[in-house]
């Protein structure tokens, strides 16, 4: 490996270079560069570290036509992968599938290598008929769901994979497979395993797939499968559509880093400081419903005063300067407290809470309860929120009020 070094020729270093010196700078490698890192074991670790700089910039740059897009923006907002969508997403979302089916995407998706490889799943919808992994993991935002697809192998396989956490480890389930057509994927389940990160071992998942006979056979057509390769809408035999992607856009992570409830503040500085480079103009306080999703300071001591700086609960705001925080109490009792907000700066807005009240179907109590803090904008579209507000809690909003179209 040594002589292999000493007789190539060095890269050309001015080929690494920097965009914008921050405190997280950006690399643009040549492949010339890169062959020649990988090709030393003396650089072995820095081989490693360009290819994780190559993967975030991949990440970064994904992106999508028209049509896709609209897909992805009906994702967006969509908790447990489609089992607590509302009526009006689901029809986006299914408004948005069937756009892309009418376009076909790549014609012959199973002869393609752009099926192959590990698919993120980002929807499905949920028939009465749908497995009972499908029911039991699926909409469960805290894992994430996984398909991997190899057709090109001795032993062609299609597997899906729950992952619990990096901690705690996963759930495989592998079917062999085989390709009946240009679009359909024929599987039949044979095995499955727990792999935990803290045994040494497989634990088998308890299914008697051999007993299961038809039950355990299945086919999976692919509608639609991007240029790109990124994106993929499937309809199953039991009549469930599933929208998987290989790679997921900025917004997207950041709901999922969300939902898994770790490295939350370092993906939100990641992301506020990526949307910073996009030169995207003036935020604004949109007005609609919008859910608190996480704040970095989940509680306090007083109840009322959670819910009186918005620590809980919603967000009504709407375009005459009014806003109202709404929380959901118990036995159809709800808080509310309504005030105003003023622009105050460029980013930054001044908020008055002080008409508060807990009601009850058609009545109202009355509680004496004041509250005024600045909030500034870190981030804002018409699906996500990012907020400094009070005590400079840092809040995540998600918006609920239909399409998020004002």
């Amino acid at each position: 490996m040594a002589a292999a070094v000493t007789a190539a020729a060095p890269p050309n270093l001015t080929s690494l270079r920097f965009h914008g010196w921050r405190e997280k700078p950006t690399f643009s490698i040549s492949p010339t560069t890169l062959r020649f890192f990988r090709n030393s074991s003396r650089t072995k670790h820095l081989t490693q570290v360009l290819a994780l700089v190559d993967e975030q910039q991949q990440q970064q740059q994904v992106s999508f036509t028209e049509e896709e897009n609209s897909l992805v923006e009906a994702l967006i907002g969509i908790q447990g992968r489609g089992r607590s969508a509302s009526p009006q997403q689901l029809t986006d979302v299914e408004r948005a599938v069937q756009a892309l089916e009418s376009l076909q995407g790549i014609p012959d998706p199973t002869s393609s290598s752009l099926i192959e490889g590990r698919w993120q799943l980002m929807f499905t919808t949920r028939p009465g008929t749908a497995s009972p992994i499908q029911r039991t993991f699926v909409g469960v935002d805290f894992f994430s769901v996984f398909q991997e697809v190899f057709l090109r192998t001795n032993d062609p396989r299609v597997s899906n994979i729950v992952k619990f956490s990096d901690a705690i480890g996963e759930l495989k389930v592998e079917a062999a497979a085989s390709i009946k057509d240009r679009k359909r994927i024929l599987f039949r389940f044979d095995r499955a395993a727990f792999s935990f990160k803290f045994l040494p071992f497989k634990v088998p998942y308890p299914v008697p797939f051999r007993l299961l006979g038809d039950e355990a056979k299945g086919w999976l057509d692919t509608t639609y499968l991007s240029q790109s390769g990124n994106l993929r809408i499937s309809r199953g035999n039991k009549g469930t559509t599933f929208v998987l992607q290989k790679k997921t856009e900025p917004r997207q992570r950041l709901l999922s880093t969300i939902s898994t409830g770790t490295g939350i503040k370092e993906a939100i500085d990641e992301f506020i400081s990526f949307n910073e480079n996009k030169g995207i103009g003036e935020p604004e306080l949109q007005e609609g419903e919008w859910e608190m999703l996480w704040s970095s300071q989940e509680e306090t001591d007083s109840w009322l005063e959670n819910a009186a700086n918005g620590l809980m609960g919603k967000q009504i705001v709407k375009e005459n300067g009014q806003i109202k925080f709404v929380v959901d109490i118990l036995l159809g009792l709800k808080f509310s407290i309504t005030g105003t907000f003023v622009k105050s700066g460029t980013t930054t807005y001044d908020i008055t809470m002080d008409d508060a009240a807990i009601i009850g179907g058609q009545f109202g109590y009355p509680v004496e309860l004041e509250s005024k803090f600045k909030l500034e904008l870190l981030y804002s579209d018409d699906k996500i929120r990012i907020t400094r507000g009070y005590n400079k809690i840092v809040f995540v909003h998600l918006r609920t009020d239909g399409t998020g179209q004002n």
